[in-house]
């Protein structure tokens, strides 16, 4: 997609609340209807836009997998992950 193509990103938080970085209150959580009806209307006026997911790391596996079936639902073709290095380094032994 071209480079100024803005990201759709579903983020989860600890509790497991999906956002989305595009409506009129990005800060509030969403239900997994809305999520679907909002990036399906976005894919279907630009199929190339990247669909990315980032979660808290206390939430459970299973709500983040919940969260990219919603965006294969929505018409998303690939799904990535935006991660933080400084969390995800181990502590040396």
């Amino acid at each position: 997609p071209p480079d100024d193509t803005k990201p759709l990103i579903l983020s989860v938080d600890a509790r497991g609340n999906l956002y989305l970085n595009l409506g009129k209150d990005e800060d509030s959580p969403i239900s997994e209807e809305i999520v679907r009806d909002r990036v399906a209307a976005v894919l279907r006026r630009e199929p190339k836009t990247p669909v990315l997911v980032k979660a808290d790391q206390t939430v459970p596996y299973g709500r983040v997998v919940t969260g990219m079936v919603l965006l294969q639902e929505a018409g998303a073709e690939k799904v990535g992950f935006i991660t933080d290095p400084a969390e995800t380094k181990r502590p040396k032994r």
